[in-house]
């Protein structure tokens, strides 16, 4: 899914896609890669599908990269 990252201030901080990755235990893991090639990574998938706790570790992946809190994303269609 194509998407956006954005500041608080709706400064674009990148662009992307968020990905389905299986990580070296085998578990599927929501990350976001960036157009300039940069992985981040969040959180495993619960095996039923919920992306709430995957997402909340990639929210504070983005914290950790760009040291903002307020970042937003959006899907491109």
């Amino acid at each position: 899914m194509r998407c956006a990252i954005s500041s608080r201030a709706g400064q674009v901080l990148a662009r992307g896609h968020l990905v389905l990755q299986k990580d070296e235990n085998g578990e599927l893991r929501l990350c976001f890669i960036t157009d300039g090639g940069k992985l981040i990574q969040g959180g495993t998938i619960d095996p039923d599908g919920n992306l709430t706790q995957a997402s909340e570790v990639l929210f504070r992946q983005f914290f950790e990269t760009w040291r903002m809190s307020g970042i937003t994303i959006t899907a491109q269609a």
